[in-house]
């Protein structure tokens, strides 16, 4: 096991790229079906990317992912909690984080990882509606976004506007189909990029297609200005 370029992030080399793990924010269990490793006195959880697209994006080469220890975060679209677990283990006990969905079925397998790990408070709400939830949440240094809806990327900048501190990092997926199914991919890929540096809101800091992970996906790394 060796320290990757990313602060919580672990890495074992193989012959074909790399296995990346997180250190265990609660030894012994398990969130969805992942490996553990133990070295040291120290357990790891496998951070599978065909179930996380932050993973994806670690093993396609993102430069950055703004995350460390203690920080806060919004996580907007947690579903049953694969990545926000994660996450979770990177913030460790210093950090937090709000992880957020509107779903009932998804909701109650987060309460379930929310009740092992004491750092996550699940937040039932519309991510594309923030005014409905800003009393529940802090101003946080990390924007996490993975929502299938067809204005993914205005929720996202209305989310950064309210809540993203100054220099913040903003992390999201976009789901091309979920924006338009009749165009290309990499077209929408483009139109988003265009429009997130037509806000002026944020600086892109880096972007990555998803593939062969998570099809029609791209993941990009942001600062808000």
């Amino acid at each position: 096991m060796q320290n990757s370029r990313f602060q919580g992030v672990y890495e074992i080399p193989k012959r074909k790229g790399k296995v990346i793990f997180t250190e265990n924010l609660t030894p012994g269990k398990i969130v969805y079906g992942e490996s553990l490793v133990s070295e040291s006195n120290i357990e790891y959880r496998e951070w599978i990317p065909s179930r996380s697209k932050l993973s994806a994006a670690i093993h396609n080469g993102i430069r950055e992912i703004g995350i460390k220890k203690g920080d806060v975060v919004l996580y907007l679209g947690a579903a049953s909690g694969t990545t926000v677990s994660h996450v979770s283990d990177i913030v460790k006990k210093e950090g937090f984080i709000f992880a957020l969905d509107f779903a009932p079925r998804v909701m109650r397998d987060l309460v379930f990882v929310c009740e092992e790990r004491k750092n996550i408070a699940p937040l039932m709400a519309d991510a594309n509606r923030p005014e409905t939830f800003m009393q529940y949440v802090s101003e946080v240094d990390v924007i996490y976004q993975d929502v299938a809806q067809k204005n993914q990327l205005e929720i996202f900048l209305k989310n950064v506007d309210m809540f993203l501190k100054k220099g913040g990092h903003g992390l999201l997926a976009i789901k091309a189909r979920s924006i338009d199914v009749t165009k290309k991919p990499r077209d929408i890929f483009r139109e988003v990029k265009n429009e997130l540096e037509a806000s002026k809101k944020v600086e892109i800091i880096d972007a990555k297609e998803l593939e062969p992970f998570t099809r029609d996906h791209v993941f990009f790394v942001v600062k808000k200005r």
